[in-house]
């Protein structure tokens, strides 16, 4: 008899803010709940940062975000 077990996906997003990181990771993690169900964990990867003409403009935040597959 073979074990039940949990399997997840996992996606790369890229959240933006032009007011912080944190809130450049909610818009992600915010737009990814409206399209995956059930999401469970985020890692940042990397941040970084738009510049134009000598200003920082905007937040970026790289992510992988999983969720549980359903059993459909």
């Amino acid at each position: 008899m073979a074990s039940e077990g949990s399997v997840y996906h996992v996606v790369e997003l890229i959240g933006a803010s032009s007011n912080s990181w944190e809130d450049a990771a909610r818009n992600a993690v915010r737009e990814a709940s409206s399209t995956y169900d059930d999401l469970r964990i985020a890692e940042v990867v990397e941040m970084d940062v738009l510049i134009e003409d000598g200003d920082i403009i905007a937040f970026r935040t790289k992510m992988r975000l999983s969720y549980k597959l359903s059993r459909d």
